[in-house]
């Protein structure tokens, strides 16, 4: 279980899960907007990292540059990045 903590955004941390033939699993949002985070969590559920990267890097939440889904993804990343060092 990884846990990336956020910047610029309404959610405190983010948990996850990165498989090593690059599936995310087990994503759970703290703080943020419940519904929308639990929505999220639930598509992210077995997706590739890849996939996943096509849909939500680069997302904006009102003018801050970034969003809870672009936060996990630098989460994923370095994720990924340890893994690889590992």
């Amino acid at each position: 279980m990884y846990t990336y903590y956020p910047e610029r955004v309404c959610a405190k941390a983010i948990q996850f899960d990165l498989t090593n033939d690059g599936k995310v699993c087990n994503v759970a949002f703290q703080g943020g907007c419940d519904g929308n985070l639990k929505a999220i969590s639930k598509v992210c559920e077995g997706q590739d990292v890849e996939t996943l990267a096509a849909w939500f890097e680069g997302n904006d939440c009102r003018g801050r540059g970034t969003s809870c889904v672009d936060q996990l993804m630098k989460g994923i990343r370095k994720a990924q990045e340890a893994q690889r060092q590992n």
